[in-house]
């Protein structure tokens, strides 16, 4: 994935959700899941260690790392 400028909450959400979605294509995480509300989203990445939500902007470093280091 190229460079994104995140203007809108919303926009950097939507793309977590997207990088959550190609880490399980790749088989890098075997689920996530997203809980919506009016003003924010949290993400449920299964964690062995953790077992907390994340906010968009935690879920998209995580999922891009994840990603970036597959190498895919």
């Amino acid at each position: 994935m190229g460079e994104h400028q995140f203007t809108l909450q919303r926009t950097l959400s939507e793309t977590a959700e997207q990088l959550g979605k190609r880490a399980m294509e790749l088989g890098l995480i075997p689920s996530f899941v997203v809980r919506y509300f009016p003003d924010n989203w949290e993400f449920y990445i299964p964690n062995e260690n953790e077992s907390g939500s994340l906010t968009p902007e935690e879920a998209y470093l995580h999922l891009k790392e994840l990603v970036k280091q597959s190498g895919k």
